[in-house]
């Protein structure tokens, strides 16, 4: 039996382990104490088919049927928002997107903090679905364990070596053998390509900042959609009864466990603020995760172009959960040699060997 290993124990790594345990002799080494530790872990997840390049929308249309089953998905809906100062970044949005507009009395009526002074647009997206983040991190991993898989967290690699006949990973606290491994390492996967002798594609992590505050107005903000700036500038919604309030940045960085910038929060607490008639008067948290692109902000999946018993799935920037149930299928599907039910363009597409990578 193949013997594959897993390095990434984010939702990518354990919705692979589930869907090659099956077939493989499957192990994943995470480095930190928990799965989920990292950006999966900080995600404000949502499910929108449309959202991400014509790539990423092929993935999001054959996950879709996995998350309906697994039952992760509840309502949500997103409301697009814009002052006098952004319509030609609203106007750019719904042509993108094919969105129908509302008034802005609609919108105001749909969400009672929104400011009929100062919001001059809107539309709405009723498709949007939130993502049981944990519930769907959580049954992919009972499934690989199921199947026979190990999961062992607080396992940093210190090295990766290659061998005849596949390869030795080394952690701090024991050493595994393999004849394939996934790189699934999130914000650190160029690194894990680096210890393995393999070229880095280009990734490049970005920080996106939350903050938790209580709900605005004392509202019940349960049913609530979620709000968003127009030309992503910032977005707002509701968790467990609370609010959430991100400047949506895309700032550059290392990998390493993010924190949130106290001016990065109040500048977009404060781009947010313009839109509303409650202001911010405490914020109870805050954190930071990781998103992680490629150059063409096109997920990296497939065989290494140098040697195939290095795996790439890596770089699912801020799509991560709503397309694992197809990434992970895709994965196992090259890995057992069986045909993809992607098309092939879309196979191509992600490939790590693709142009602009590297």
């Amino acid at each position: 039996m193949m013997r594959i290993l897993i390095i990434g124990g984010g939702i990518s790594g354990v919705s692979a382990a589930a869907a090659l345990a099956p077939h493989a002799a499957v192990t994943l080494v995470e480095a930190e104490p928990a799965l989920g530790y990292h950006a999966s872990g900080r995600s404000a997840a949502m499910f929108l088919a449309g959202y991400g390049n014509a790539v990423v929308r092929a993935l999001n249309t054959q996950a879709a049927p996995v998350h309906d089953k697994m039952g992760v998905l509840s309502p949500r809906g997103v409301l697009l928002v814009a002052t006098s100062a952004t319509e030609t970044l609203f106007e750019a949005d719904i042509a993108e997107d094919a969105l129908p507009e509302w008034t802005v009395k609609a919108a105001c009526a749909r969400v009672p903090i929104l400011n009929p002074a100062t919001v001059t647009r809107a539309a709405y997206i009723d498709a949007a679905q939130d993502v049981d983040t944990d519930a769907a991190l959580q049954q992919f991993a009972r499934q690989a364990r199921a199947e026979g898989a190990q999961l062992i967290t607080g396992a940093p690699v210190t090295e990766i070596a290659r061998t005849p006949t596949g390869w030795t990973v080394t952690t701090k606290a024991q050493s595994f053998s393999a004849d394939l491994i996934v790189n699934a390492a999130g914000a650190w996967a160029d690194q894990v390509a680096a210890m393995a002798g393999r070229t880095p594609v280009g990734l490049v992590p970005y920080r996106r900042s939350v903050a938790r505050t209580p709900a605005p107005g004392e509202h019940d903000v349960r049913t609530w959609p979620m709000l968003l700036g127009a030309g992503e500038q910032w977005y707002a919604k509701p968790d467990a009864g609370a609010w959430l309030i991100s400047p949506a940045e895309e700032d550059a960085t290392e990998p390493h466990d993010a924190y949130a910038e106290d001016l990065v929060l109040a500048e977009g607490i404060a781009r947010y603020e313009e839109h509303v008639t409650e202001p911010v008067t405490r914020v109870t948290s805050n954190w930071a995760g990781l998103r992680t692109f490629a150059p063409d902000r096109t997920p990296v999946l497939g065989p290494d172009p140098g040697d195939p018993t290095f795996f790439w799935l890596a770089g699912q920037g801020g799509y991560g959960y709503q397309i694992a149930p197809a990434a992970a299928a895709l994965t196992a599907d090259l890995i057992l040699e069986k045909t993809p039910a992607l098309a092939p363009q879309i196979v191509d597409a992600l490939a790590p060997g693709r142009d602009g990578l590297g």
